[in-house]
């Protein structure tokens, strides 16, 4: 898998987010910007993230995820 499709597959799930993902085809990291992270915990943002990519996690097509997920103001 590109780095270019988990972050289709993310920017499908979080309309409206900024997302730069980096990987070598099996584990990426992906930095995610995005308002509905506003009074989120970690682990809650964590999670909206790791729901755009719950199939291809499943089914072995994406192995590891490393997530920043921050709101606009975090970002800077």
């Amino acid at each position: 898998m590109e780095p270019e499709k988990v972050k289709q597959f993310i920017e499908a799930g979080l309309p409206g987010a900024r997302v730069e993902v980096t990987g070598d085809g099996r584990h990426f990291e992906a930095l995610v910007v995005s308002e509905a992270f506003e009074g989120k915990s970690l682990v809650q943002r964590h999670r909206m993230v790791m729901n755009t990519v719950n199939e291809q996690i499943a089914s072995d097509e994406l192995h590891a995820l490393s997530i920043k997920a921050k709101t606009p103001a975090e970002a800077g």
